[in-house]
């Protein structure tokens, strides 16, 4: 019998819950059995300086990949969110597997909506983007950087000292707290980052052995759907510190991306979108997507998105 697969993930409750999801659908879809392994990374260790101080969310990747690297794991799941838009020498993202709810979702105090918050009221969040949006749906309330995991943000609220915070949707759905939501913000109000509730699966490129069996978790909509989010976001050469937010979905037989960029304080904001045919058997959709992010990219930028994102041309 095969040795069990050795899946790398950093040992937060919501990455072991994800891991976990990925290892049960892996083995019920290919028979393997899965063995998780705990990576600490530069992320996990400094809990207290914001994400865009310490290099952006690719502080969450860097050891999971060196330990792939290294053949101390055989793949390794991610927030697809985290990944750098840049590939990485010797690695393949195998499979992007079924993508859960994209949306961000507003805890409050006292079950109060994004609309009904108070004239001032302290929000969390540590995204520029979400920063920049909220301030454009209420330019009357305070946004609070902040870090920590889900339940400490969350204790946040229930101890007085933030009005609400925002998190994602797809994160408290896997940690099985979605009844916690106070409200899930439509992505006219607040476009999800790009990638948001997708998952990365990454393995050695060489390993097409691997390669193959992960695909049995490929989710063609998915890569689709996070392929034309990050070619935007790559086209646009923005990463977390960026206020940049990209929503593709697929309905019936289009696929269309939505991107919004915003001066950070909210003042000012680019709104556009494109939708492309989606082929009968999903062939060329790849290469669609990515095609298609990088058209409303250059959209962007030449209407001006260099200057919101705090570049000059």
């Amino acid at each position: 019998m095969s040795r069990p697969l050795r899946l790398g993930t950093r040992a937060s409750k919501l990455a072991l819950a994800q891991s976990g999801d990925v290892a049960d659908t892996l083995t019920a879809a290919t028979g393997r059995e899965v063995e998780l392994v705990h990576i600490s990374t530069e992320g996990d260790r400094d809990r207290t300086t914001l994400l865009t101080q310490i290099g952006g969310t690719g502080v969450f990747v860097s050891a999971l990949r060196d330990a792939l690297l290294a053949d101390q794991i055989d793949f390794a799941v991610h927030s697809y969110k985290d990944l750098p838009t840049a590939p990485a020498d010797g690695l393949t993202i195998a499979a992007v597997p079924f993508r859960a709810d994209p949306r961000d979702a507003l805890i409050s105090r006292d079950g109060l909506t994004l609309e009904k918050l108070p004239s001032g009221a302290r929000v969390g969040t540590g995204a520029p983007r979400r920063v920049a949006q909220v301030l454009i749906a209420r330019p009357d309330l305070v946004c609070v950087p902040i870090r920590g995991n889900v339940d400490t943000r969350m204790n946040k609220v229930s101890s007085g000292e933030l009005d609400a915070v925002v998190l994602a949707v797809a994160g408290l759905a896997r940690l099985g707290r979605a009844t916690e939501i106070t409200e899930a913000l439509h992505p006219d109000v607040l476009v999800p980052a790009p990638a948001q509730g997708a998952l990365a699966v990454e393995c050695r490129a060489d390993d097409a052995e691997l390669v193959a069996l992960l695909g049995a978790i490929e989710a063609p909509t998915a890569r689709a759907e996070v392929t034309a989010e990050r070619a935007l976001l790559a086209a646009l050469e923005a990463g977390c510190s960026a206020p940049v937010a990209a929503w593709a979905s697929i309905d019936a037989d289009q696929l269309t991306l939505r991107a919004r960029v915003a001066a950070l304080d909210g003042t000012s904001v680019l709104t556009d979108a494109r939708t492309i045919p989606v082929p009968a058997t999903y062939d060329s959709l790849h290469t669609d997507a990515g095609a298609v992010g990088r058209q409303l990219a250059a959209d962007l930028l030449a209407a001006g998105a260099d200057t919101l994102m705090g570049r000059t041309a």
